[in-house]
Formats: C-alpha cells, structure tokens, sequence
C-alpha cells in the first residue's frame, strides 16, 4: 500500500463518520482514529522487517457530530447466541449479485467456513465467511446498508 492509497483510506474513513478503524493485512497494519479531541493520527507499521515504524498526521475534518445513541441491552435469550461482526466498514449484501440467491436466511445451518455475506469496500467485495456453526438466528442489517467497523450482522445459535 503506497502512501496515496494510504491518503484515500484516511479521506474515505473520514467522510464515513467511523471513529476507529484498523486494517491489518499480511504485511502491515494502519489504525484510523477520528472524532476525538487528541490529533488523528494514522499508525503504518511493518512487522518483522527492517522499515521503520512510520507515523502520519490525518487531515480529516472535525464535524460536530450529535451522539450516537446506546444499542438495546440483549436479552436473556439474546445472550446464548454469538454475534457475528463486520470485520470492516463498506456496504453489506447478502447477495452476490441481484439475480443470485441469498448467501444465508434466517434459520438456515452454517459451518465454519461458510460465506455469510459481502462488504463492499473501496469497490472490492469481500466475502465475510463464518467463524462459528450453528443456526442463523437473526439478520440484523438491511441488505445494501452501510456498515461500520465490528458492527454486529448476524446472531448465530451455536447449539
């Protein structure tokens, strides 16, 4: 990733309204942090190998933003489930394509390895696989909704 692609991400996390957001591929790793009274600052650190550790100020805007309001607490029931989160910020589809079908449905069977869903980010799809087996319990986001980073998108009944 060269510093431009760098510049974008930090534009495109900046426009996202996102206040964290950590990227970490096989060779590096970048941390974005916006909204918060210290300085953004964005981290680029190359692991194992003799570069090193670079830091770069983040020139995205502050724009007052009115408080997010808490999530619901879980409910008992709510509570035996695992929660499958978005590993990235993008837009979710539960679809390949408009004309295929849907990856899973509510009450479907899922193993570890399955293709849940794709995010859209920066007009790469990513294909989010399963972690955990069990049942779909819930669906939580719309299909073609926005996404942020470790969103909660589907409860999974392990048992």
């Amino acid at each position: 990733m060269d510093l431009k692609e760098i510049q974008n991400l930090i534009k495109f996390v900046a426009k996202s309204g996102a206040s964290e957001v950590k990227l970490e591929m096989d060779d590096f790793k970048i941390t974005i942090k916006t909204g918060s009274d210290e300085p953004n600052v964005t981290y680029l650190q190359q692991p194992m190998q003799a570069a090193p550790q670079m830091q770069q100020q983040a020139a995205a805007p502050q724009e007052s933003q009115a408080p997010a309001t808490a999530a619901p607490a879980p409910s008992a029931a709510e509570n035996k489930y695992i929660t499958v989160k978005s590993p990235i910020i993008g837009t979710f589809y539960r679809k390949p394509s408009p004309d295929k079908p849907l990856f899973v449905e509510v009450g479907d069977s899922i193993k570890v390895g399955d293709t849940l869903c794709i995010i859209e980010a920066m007009k790469l799809f990513n294909e989010i696989e399963s972690e955990v087996s069990g049942t779909i319990v819930k669906i939580l986001i719309d299909d073609s909704s926005p996404v942020e980073f470790d969103q909660p998108l589907f409860l999974v009944d392990p048992s």
